[in-house]
């Protein structure tokens, strides 16, 4: 592990892991890896709800991590690979409690409320065609929603507060020297800089903008469904 991203989901991680593996520090491990390869909502299950912290398994084959489930465990994740220099991505708080809610938060909130029939039948479907995947609200209320957020991801003061904890946390913790803060608009300079290789002669990526992200929510229930996993 060269790279350990310690920032939340919907700060950019998207982009970041494009570049990493541009920069040659792939495969990146992100919360699109767990979802493309449902066997891996078990493993972080078990993460969770303290069955298991083999990282090394976890993330075997990966250069880089970046995204929940992994960044709730920074912490430890920086302490088990010493030598890997760690990503705080960021942004605007407000901003970013916008963008959250109305994606990753939006679709676990969808879960608490008992769904309209058409949603119950698409649910059903999915525990039967994709066992593993239809752990996955129960995955990430145990790896971030609950310890991180308390479960109050509907509460905009809270949310943000523990935004901007998390932030003046990992800055604290970790050393000036293998910290990298990181904005999405930062481009290539700073991240090749720290990462001490050359800027390639390509845009920066920018991925997964808002309205992309609840687009790709039926056509991945539709492949779990049809193909099974």
């Amino acid at each position: 592990m060269k790279v350990i991203g310690a920032g939340f989901g919907r700060t950019g991680t998207r982009s970041l892991k494009a570049a990493l593996e541009l920069l040659g520090f792939g495969p990146c491990y992100h919360m699109s890896t767990v979802i493309a390869e449902p066997y891996r909502v078990r493993q972080w299950l078990d993460v969770g709800e303290g069955r298991s912290r083999d990282w090394d398994t976890l993330f075997a084959g990966f250069r880089s991590a970046l995204d929940w489930p992994a960044s709730a465990y920074w912490r430890e994740l920086a302490g088990h690979y010493p030598d890997a220099k760690v990503v705080l991505t960021v942004r605007d708080p407000a901003r970013w409690y916008d963008s959250v809610s109305a994606t990753i938060f939006r679709s676990a909130l969808e879960q608490r409320a008992r769904p309209p029939l058409r949603r119950r039948v698409i649910r059903w479907l999915v525990a039967r065609r994709a066992p593993d995947f239809a752990l996955y609200p129960r995955m990430a209320r145990a790896t971030f929603i609950d310890p991180v957020f308390g479960g109050r991801l509907d509460d905009r003061d809270h949310v943000i507060e523990v935004f901007e904890r998390h932030v003046a946390e990992v800055r604290a913790a970790i050393p000036a020297g293998r910290l990298l803060v990181f904005e999405p608009g930062d481009g290539w300079e700073p991240l090749c800089a720290f990462l001490g290789v050359a800027v390639p002669d390509v845009p920066y990526p920018q991925v997964n903008e808002r309205a992309a992200f609840r687009r790709k929510r039926p056509r991945r229930l539709a492949r779990l469904i049809l193909r099974g996993r």
